[in-house]
């Protein structure tokens, strides 16, 4: 263009070449869900999973097997929940490529077991109120390792059958 143009032919550059390189999408839409320890680090996802940056009218589709692990398997507030698996298909799909969803946590709270036999032992009169107390832990997940330690008080420390004992 341009008043002189006329005196001028274009001859157009041959040969080029370049690439066009995948658009990026993102997975929008899910959470990360709090559960209750059992020793390993599998997450649940919530939500429905939709992708984010899909141009026009293509025909992409979110699909795949994924799966979740937190960070770490113990008890803990906010704990980094990884996610993986997902794929794209459809008729566009190879023109995208698809980040792993981040920015997600939740909770691990603790396991709740329970004392089963418990028992108190008698004793002997030694003008104190201290009581032994036994009992076994039920609800530990195997391979865990924990050790129950019971303390106790009578609620009298004087001779009778049948006095009540608290433990701690």
């Amino acid at each position: 263009t341009g008043s002189a143009a006329g005196n001028y032919t274009l001859q157009q550059p041959i040969g080029l070449t370049n690439s066009i390189t995948p658009a990026t999408l993102t997975v929008t839409g899910l959470t990360a869900n709090s559960k209750v320890y059992d020793k390993t680090t599998t997450a649940t996802i919530g939500g429905t999973g939709t992708l984010s940056g899909v141009i026009g009218a293509d025909n992409v589709t979110l699909s795949g097997s994924p799966t979740a692990n937190f960070s770490s398997a113990n008890v803990g507030v906010a704990i980094p929940v990884t996610v993986s698996g997902y794929t794209l298909g459809g008729a566009q799909g190879g023109n995208y490529t698809l980040t792993s969803p981040v920015g997600f946590s939740a909770d691990i709270t603790a396991k709740a077991l329970t004392i089963t036999t418990p028992g108190a032992s008698n004793k002997v009169y030694d003008a104190t109120i201290t009581a032994t107390v036994t009992g076994t832990l039920s609800g530990l997940i195997a391979g865990d390792a924990c050790t129950l330690t019971l303390s106790g008080t009578f609620a009298s420390k004087n001779v009778g059958t049948s006095i009540a004992v608290t433990s701690t």
